[in-house]
């Protein structure tokens, strides 16, 4: 298990959010290919630091180096 990790790109003039998730379970990539929006949810010590709003689903890949998934949104 690793952390999640939240930022922000901007790539050909468009932002995006990335998180970087560990690969703890094999379906997970199934999974999350299926989704079309996503909205998430920061926690500091069980504190509500930030609340994303909607964003679609525009990729799911693996990380070339350690093998997390990347999920990539967009509002």
């Amino acid at each position: 298990m690793g952390a999640i990790v939240v930022q922000g790109v901007l790539r050909d003039g468009r932002g995006f959010v990335e998180l970087v998730l560990p690969d703890a379970d094999p379906q997970q990539r199934r999974t999350l290919e299926k989704v079309t929006r996503l909205q998430y949810s920061l926690y500091r010590d069980g504190k509500l630091l930030y609340a994303s709003p909607p964003l679609q689903m525009t990729n799911v890949r693996r990380a070339a180096d350690d093998g997390a998934l990347i999920v990539t949104g967009t509002p």
